[in-house]
């Protein structure tokens, strides 16, 4: 069991925990959530007892084993699966012990040890996470040395996964993982056999791999019991009842008061108002449970207006040092276009992303890209672009040498930092908040597409949910590159693959995808034997093409819907604008002739609209009878 019990700890003199207490029993598998820079990963060092609480004690049962995460695998010339193998230590050291040991008795302990812990086991076990974390059969001899850092974040879960500790801390384990690799380690941990405590924001995960939610809010930790989704729900229904309890009791502490106010001089009333006082006193009212919100995204808007197609590809070919990565791309892009591209890692998503926004050259192929097309790329490594030693607001006065200094503070405020972040040093922020300060800052002058990639890895689940918002409001072109599903499905509609060398349209939805993968995962996937299994597959290869020609017929219709729509949006808002001029009582004091003429104005545009709507219901009507 992992007990708190009445923890205060504090940085630099802001409280994270105050007086707060938990328990998690043996076999729990615990989410924990709550605001960035509100505690989470400060309570995993005191777990650790890398710091030492301000008051109140931490304790782990003393025979359970803690791992975590603590760093990436170390860039040594050890081979990815030893790297693994290591992480168990104390079957490294019953290993090295065999090796040297000469007394019988003392060898047969250490061989029966090693058979108590399945040692014969070992190599397949650890091979089967490391393909599960997306390493090939091929790349488990290679050193850790060949990987980048997010490869080796890789290896160091693997490992610790490997060792399966009686109490396992993982913080953000997926933000290193594409969505197969995501994926896998939800179904790893549903059936991890001993205790998860996990810091996350991915909805899927916490939906899926726990059974308990505990929740970091003003500095007191409250278990849940359920899925992130019942979480939501039971804090929600806790909220409107704390509400509505704290009404009623200040009604009644009014009642009281009233009764004071009114006979408190009154030598016949005065005992009882007496009472009435020291009733109220003890009545202090009850903190009602507050909704932290996250503070919004807004995004300009595209600042010029993009003919169809704003990127056209045919036949282009990108890599790297005269390799290609990817052939035979033929795509196309319009504005609005909403496109999640999914696919394992290394298969060439962030190829594709740095051929659309420029940072990389085409190879072979034809690539038109419109004239005035601004594209704003979001990417981890576009982090290097924030100058540690500037402020939020010096890194934006370069794009603002028109603007007052109180104009500046509203267009970060707009990027969702609040007053005390405008002037905190880059390095200084958090993850979250140096995402919002780059996308910020890569979307000043209203971009006519955004590509985002794995946008969501360091923002809180209020924060992510206002991302969603903002995307949506966006009326630009925006292809997500991103493991987290919920921001796909609430943002995209449609879908492509990076596979076997090529970006395709995916023949499917986001839960179909998911559902292959899964199948691929559990083995239910294999080769089809016999002539009729192979004519099956034939067949479902034959329904995927007439599928994808269907998809592409039925594009210009999508697009004459999004327009149809787009003309509603702006009729309505102009009859808005006018109902509102109509509606103040002294445009008809005045000049007759201009009510009269506004009135005209109204009856036509309500026309128009009517005729708008007509149009749109027509077309969705026809697509819907087609896709069918």
């Amino acid at each position: 069991m992992l007990t708190i019990h009445d923890l205060s700890f504090s940085i630099v003199g802001r409280p994270l925990f105050e007086k707060t207490s938990l328990a998690l029993p043996a076999g729990i598998k615990a989410g924990f959530v709550g605001r960035n820079g509100s505690g989470k990963t400060t309570l995993f060092n005191l777990i650790l007892k890398h710091l030492s609480p301000d008051e109140g004690d931490i304790s782990v049962h003393p025979k359970w084993r803690v791992g975590t995460v603590a760093q990436e695998a170390p860039a040594s010339e050890t081979t990815i699966l030893d790297m693994v193998l290591e992480a168990d230590a104390e079957r490294a050291l019953l290993l090295k012990q065999a090796e040297i040991e000469t007394e019988p008795g003392r060898i047969s302990e250490i061989y029966m040890r090693l058979a108590d812990i399945e040692s014969h086991t070992a190599e397949a076990r650890a091979s089967n996470i490391l393909r599960g974390l997306g390493f090939g059969a091929d790349q488990h001899n290679d050193p850790c040395s060949s990987l980048s850092g997010g490869w080796r974040m890789r290896v160091a879960l693997a490992g610790v996964l490997f060792s399966q500790p009686d109490l396992l801390l993982l913080d953000e384990p997926t933000n290193y993982l594409d969505l197969e690799g995501a994926l896998w380690l939800e179904k790893y941990l549903a059936t991890y056999p001993h205790t998860i405590f996990l810091i996350s924001h991915d909805r899927g995960l916490l939906n899926r791999a726990v059974n308990s939610i505990v929740h970091l809010e003003h500095g007191k930790l409250t278990l849940y019991k359920g899925a992130y989704n019942t979480f939501e729900a039971t804090r929600r229904a806790r909220m409107e009842l704390s509400g509505k309890a704290r009404e009623k009791q200040l009604a009644q502490i009014a009642h009281m008061q009233a009764f004071v106010d009114r006979f408190g001089a009154s030598a016949t009333k005065a005992k009882q108002a007496q009472s009435r006082v020291k009733r109220i006193a003890k009545l202090q009212p009850m903190d009602v449970m507050v909704d932290e919100s996250s503070l919004p995204f807004s995004f300009p808007q595209p600042k010029e207006r993009m003919a169809s197609p704003m990127l056209n590809l045919e036949n282009v070919s990108v890599g790297y040092d005269d390799q290609p990565v990817l052939s035979r791309i033929t795509q196309r892009i319009d504005p609005e276009d909403r496109i999640a591209l999914v696919g394992v890692n290394g298969n060439g998503k962030s190829t594709f992303a740095k051929l659309l926004a420029g940072d990389l050259k085409k190879m072979d192929g034809i690539f038109h890209r419109g004239k005035k097309l601004e594209i704003a790329y979001f990417a981890q490594h576009q982090m290097d672009i924030l100058k540690p030693d500037q402020t939020v607001l010096e890194h934006i006065e370069p794009l603002t040498p028109h603007m007052s200094e109180s104009q500046r503070r509203s267009r970060v405020a707009q990027m969702g930092l609040t007053t005390t972040k405008m002037l905190t040093l880059a390095k200084n922020l958090s993850g979250g908040e140096r995402a919002r300060l780059l996308l910020g800052l890569i979307t000043f002058k209203g971009p006519g597409m955004m590509i985002l990639d794995e946008p969501t890895n360091h923002l809180d689940i209020d924060s992510r949910d206002a991302l969603v918002h903002a995307l949506n409001e966006y009326k630009g072109a925006v292809l997500i590159i991103s493991h987290d599903r919920h921001l796909i499905d609430a943002t995209v509609d449609e879908i492509w693959i990076a596979e076997n060398g090529e970006i395709r349209v995916l023949d499917d939805d986001m839960a179909g995808y998911e559902n292959s993968i899964l199948s691929k995962l559990s083995g239910s996937e294999r080769k089809k034997k016999g002539q009729n299994q192979a004519k099956k597959s034939g067949n479902r290869k034959k329904e995927r093409q007439e599928a994808a020609a269907r998809r592409a017929g039925l594009s210009p219709l999508r697009k004459e819907i999004r327009a149809a729509e787009k003309r509603v949006e702006e009729l309505q808002k102009q009859l808005e604008k006018l109902e509102v001029t109509l509606g103040d009582e002294s445009l008809y004091e005045g000049d007759p002739q201009k009510s009269k003429e506004l009135l005209q104005q109204r009856a036509q545009l309500r026309s128009k609209l009517e005729d708008a709507e007509n149009l749109w219901m027509e077309k969705s009507a026809k697509l819907e009878k087609q896709a069918d």
